[in-house]
This record gives C-alpha cells, sequence and structure tokens, in this order.
C-alpha cells in the first residue's frame, strides 16, 4: 500500500523524439493513466494524493505538452490532465529517491508510440553472464564492426566519416554537481558542441549529437542513434566525480571484456534484435554457435578498435594536462556495449575538485578539451581510414609520376600529401600506395 503524498512541482524537457514530465513527490505513488481525444490529452489520476498547497498550479508546457492542470477529481483522487499539441503515447513509471530527487512519477510521450524497451530505457546494466569463447572461431573470418565496413565505392560515392558525439545526462539527469554548483550535464553538452563544431571543419567527416539541448535520452538510445546514423566513432563526454576533492585529471575508458561478455550475452538472448550487428551480417538465420563465434569476433575487432582510438585520444589530452591514469581505462559503461562501432567514454576533469570545476566552466579550456579530442580523431582515422570514405582515397604510383603531379592531380597542397604521408622526401617508389588527404570538395 501507499501512504499519501503530495505532490510539489513539476518539471519538463522536451527532446526532439519525445517530451519528459517529472512530477516531484512527497512519497511513492501508485497512478492509473489514460488517453483521450479531441482535444488530445493524457489523465494521470493518483488515489491518496494532494497538491502540497491547496492554490498551487503544476504549470508547464514544451514539446507535445500544451499546459498541465490539476484538481481534486474526487477528496482522495488527485487528477492531473496534460493537454497535447498533438496526439501522444504515454510511458509512466516511479522513481525512487536519488541524491538530486526524491520520490517521482515521470510521463514520458512519444508522438509514435514508445518502444518501451529501447527508447526509454534507463537501465544501468544489461542483463546476462560471461559467455565463453569457442575455439572454432579460428576458422571463420571475423567481420568488421559494421560503420567501418564498406563495399568499395566511385570518388563520386565516398562517404563522410560520421562522428556520434554523446553530451552524458541531460534534462532531469544533472550528473555530477560541483561545489560551485556547476551541472556535469551543461558543462558536456557545451564541450560537445564545440567538438562537433570542429568535426564540422574536418574534411571528410560529419558530426552528430546524441542530444542537442538539455533533455535526457536512455543509455541504449544513444547508442540507437549513432548506429541509425552508421557512426564509426562513438564518444560520450562525462565529468568525473569523487568524494575526495583532491582527485583531478582527464580518463578515457572503452569497454571491459566482461561488460563485452555481457552483452553479447543480452545479444543472443535477443535474436529480434541482433540483426546486422555484426558488420552488416545478420545472426537471423545463423545456429547458436556461429552467431555466438559471428558476435565474439565482432566484438574483438570493435574493442581494437576502440582501444586505438582511445589511446591516441588519452595522449592527446595528456599534453594538455594531467591525466587520472596514464593507460586506457575499462569498464562496463552501457553506452561502449556497441558491438559495431568502436566506443569511448572521456572523463574529461573531475568536476568534484573545485580547480577543475573552474576550468571546465571556462570556454577556453573546454576548447581546448575538444581540440584535444578532434586530434585524436584525426590521428587514428588518418592512419586507420575505413574503405569508401573520404579519408580512405588512395593512389598508386606509377612510372614518371612526381609527387606535386600527384598533388595537382588531386587537388591537394604539396605539404598536406606529404605530411599525411608521413614522407620525409618527394622520392617516390613505383607501386607504393600513397593516401590521399581529404578535402572539402573530394
Amino acid at each position: 500500500m501507499f501512504a499519501a503524498a503530495d505532490f510539489e512541482r513539476v518539471r519538463l524537457w522536451a527532446a526532439p523524439d519525445h517530451t519528459r514530465v517529472v512530477f516531484d513527490t512527497t512519497g511513492p505513488v501508485s497512478h492509473e493513466i489514460f488517453t483521450l481525444p479531441d482535444p488530445a490529452r493524457i489523465v494521470i489520476d493518483v488515489p491518496g494524493a494532494k497538491l502540497s498547497s491547496p492554490q498551487q498550479s503544476l504549470t508547464a508546457s514544451g514539446g507535445l505538452v500544451k499546459s498541465i492542470r490539476a484538481a481534486q477529481n474526487s477528496p482522495d483522487v488527485l487528477r492531473i490532465v496534460l493537454d497535447l499539441t498533438r496526439h501522444a503515447k504515454p510511458r509512466s513509471f516511479h522513481l525512487a529517491p536519488n541524491g538530486q530527487y526524491g520520490h517521482r512519477v515521470v510521463i514520458d510521450l512519444y508522438e509514435d508510440g514508445p518502444a518501451a524497451s529501447t527508447q526509454a530505457n534507463t537501465a544501468g546494466n544489461a542483463a546476462g553472464g560471461k559467455t565463453p569463447r569457442n575455439r572454432a572461431a579460428k576458422t571463420v573470418t571475423a567481420p568488421q564492426p559494421a560503420a567501418r565496413q564498406q563495399a568499395t565505392t566511385s570518388p563520386d560515392e565516398l562517404r563522410d566519416l560520421v562522428i556520434a558525439i554523446d553530451p552524458g545526462h541531460g534534462g532531469d539527469d544533472p550528473g555530477a554537481i560541483g561545489r560551485n554548483k556547476t551541472r556535469e550535464k551543461d558543462v558536456v553538452l557545451s564541450i560537445a558542441r564545440r567538438l562537433a563544431a570542429l568535426v564540422e571543419k574536418e574534411p571528410g567527416m560529419r558530426p552528430v549529437l546524441t542530444r542537442e539541448g538539455d533533455y535526457y535520452i536512455g543509455l541504449r538510445q544513444r547508442i540507437d542513434k549513432a548506429r541509425a546514423h552508421k557512426a564509426d566513432l562513438f564518444i560520450s563526454i562525462h565529468a568525473d566525480a569523487f568524494k575526495d576533492h583532491r582527485a583531478n585529471g582527464s580518463s578515457v575508458f572503452v569497454l571491459s571484456r566482461r561488460g563485452a561478455s555481457s552483452e553479447m550475452a543480452r545479444v543472443l538472448a535477443a535474436r529480434e534484435n541482433a540483426a546486422d550487428l555484426v558488420g552488416g551480417v545478420s545472426l537471423d538465420d545463423k545456429d547458436d554457435l556461429l552467431r555466438e563465434v559471428l558476435l565474439d569476433l565482432s566484438q574483438t575487432a570493435t574493442l581494437e578498435a576502440s582501444f586505438s582510438v582511445a589511446g591516441n585520444m588519452l595522449g592527446e589530452l595528456q599534453r594538455l594536462g594531467k591525466t587520472h591514469k596514464k593507460t586506457v581505462q575499462q569498464a562496463g559503461f552501457v553506452v561502449l556495449k556497441s558491438p559495431d562501432i568502436p566506443s569511448l567514454l572521456v572523463e574529461t576533469a573531475f568536476i568534484s575538485n573545485p580547480t577543475e570545476e573552474n576550468r571546465l566552466r571556462d570556454a577556453r579550456h573546454q576548447q581546448r578539451l575538444a581540440q584535444a579530442m578532434i586530434s585524436g580523431i584525426r590521428d587514428y582515422f588518418g592512419k586507420h581510414p575505413p574503405p569508401g570514405t573520404r579519408v580512405a582515397r588512395q593512389y598508386v604510383v606509377k612510372s614518371g609520376d612526381t609527387l606535386s603531379d600527384i598533388a595537382v592531380q588531386f587537388r591537394v597542397s604539396l605539404n598536406d600529401l606529404r605530411g599525411y604521408n608521413g614522407l620525409k622526401s618527394d622520392t617516390l617508389r613505383v607501386g607504393a600506395t600513397l593516401r590521399i588527404p581529404p578535402t572539402q570538395d573530394s
């Protein structure tokens, strides 16, 4: 049984694909929710609840919500009505208190209806035990991560590299909060926007932000968005916190082997969701052993790529300042669990450290962090260009070729061509393969 509780306030966040309404309550409550058409409304009946003040109005609007009304429908039932701008399907749930908030009733509204298990997933970690590797894997060709496996294309069909940038937290999840009330969700969004602007300027690259404003999206939904855009790399940006305010420095994480094993068990258990996760190869028509082998090999390739780009990123951050650890770290973060996209999580600094909190608030330092990240991205893809991308153009040297002639042919500068290939002189060997640096019009 739920005890009587008061509704104290309402908070609302409008995301591109849904609107979240959060009611703060003095205790846990049960509720019934239903929709009404013409005009479109969502009705929430809450037995045993009342407004904390008889004159209080739970007023808010935005996204799919035109207005919110509340009144006692009967002496022991509080009725809340969400007037909508258009028809929507709700998903509601109760959240227990955490370090930031007390009890909450959350209403997520989706215009096209919620994909309840994916779009609104706020769970932390996937369930599932460790799945052992099978020796039969030696006889199977390892698939490449899907975003990196591309068919050979003509120059006119070359595509941009897609960099998915994920600002952590958002909306009613502020993340860590510093002594000066700096919220993690705000600083990481600012850094992410700066990084996106730098990626946009890079020839042959295109950024995708998992969130572009102050709203929350589920952890797996962030991965889904990256996959929908066929991302070649996923970077989640955060700010660390620790009870010891002296802790400092940035860190770079990739998925742990244990986290990869639990994710493989989850995917293998969900056959209908396992298609196209191993380099474009559907697992639906494979037997259990082959599915396990293919997924294991795909994860191995993705983890190796993740480690490589994370190493580049950590090296650039070390040039910027102190790092918390000298090596790439591993953890089971949900946002790192895509089997087909190299993924890393950057803890930019400790927001719990007053000195680092002030740096995180500083626009110049945010820009330096973004520049360190783009340098790491550029260095990695300069050495590992995915086939079919604009950064993967190549030329095989023929007799009579000169470096300057090749530069003119591909409309790149001689210095860029020399530097992109690490050449110390202009002497060329017939049959050697040169990588052509991308340009804005290539």
